[in-house]
């Protein structure tokens, strides 16, 4: 199994990255970095698409959702059937926001491989033949930023940037006074503070890895958090058209 991951996954993006950092002006791994993450983004757009679409479609039913519980709170069969009839009536499934994400996880554990282990100078080995192997990487980048050690400021834009996507995300809802409005607005704290809590998170764990990573990380949230503005706002346009 570890040799077909090395083989279908990992040595095709390290190659692409050593490819990307022989042509690029100055041999910049930054720049080939960003470039890299972009073409992967490309590939993985329709995945990233309908997970997206998926995860939208689900926020928007959460309101109606919460009803649903609160309503059969005594009853979890009957709740569940509602919330079938619910989905099915909507045509949304719960789980279609899963499975794009699923499939793109040999990719980014690939890109993490390559990041952590690729650029070292024996794992170079595995660069194609017709692919001219260049004798050392630098790491540092538009010579300021080495990308071998963790970096701050990449790790803050990269927190940014997935509180920017986790935004966009949430669902604005009224003001609860139903006889259950403590165990809503207790349910409404723990995702405002779960909407805060993966941003930090990010910034942590992105001081503890190699700013070559981090780098990946905030540029593929970032394009995903573009993804997700222009998909909500032709949304926006095709509900005034209708109306």
């Amino acid at each position: 199994m570890s040799y077909l991951f090395t083989i279908i996954f990992y040595q095709p993006i390290l190659n692409l990255l050593v490819w990307l950092y022989n042509i690029i002006p100055g041999h910049d791994i930054g720049i080939a970095i960003i470039v890299l993450t972009i073409i992967i983004k490309v590939i993985l757009y329709p995945l990233s698409w309908q997970s997206i679409k998926a995860q939208k479609s689900l926020q928007d039913l959460q309101p109606k959702v919460d009803e649903l519980k609160k309503e059969y709170a005594n009853n979890k069969e009957e709740m569940g059937k509602a919330m079938l009839t619910l989905y099915k009536e909507n045509k949304v499934n719960p789980f279609s926001s899963c499975l794009p994400l699923l499939i793109q996880l040999p990719f980014l554990w690939a890109v993490f491989r390559v990041f952590q282990n690729g650029l070292k100078n024996g794992s170079l080995d595995l660069v194609y033949s017709f692919i001219s192997k260049p004798d050392v990487i630098n790491n540092i980048s538009l010579g300021l930023v080495d990308l071998s050690k963790p970096n701050i400021i990449l790790a803050v834009l990269a927190g940014a940037a997935q509180f920017w996507q986790a935004k966009m995300m949430t669902t604005k809802k009224p003001p609860i006074q139903s006889t259950g409005a403590k165990d809503e607005n207790m349910m409404a704290v723990m995702n405002k503070q779960m909407l805060y809590m993966m941003p930090v998170l990010t910034v942590f764990i992105g001081l503890t890895l190699p700013g070559g990573l981090t780098l990946y990380w905030f540029i593929t949230t970032l394009l995903t958090a573009l993804q997700q503005l222009y998909m909500f706002k032709k949304r926006e346009e095709k509900a005034v058209i209708i109306q």
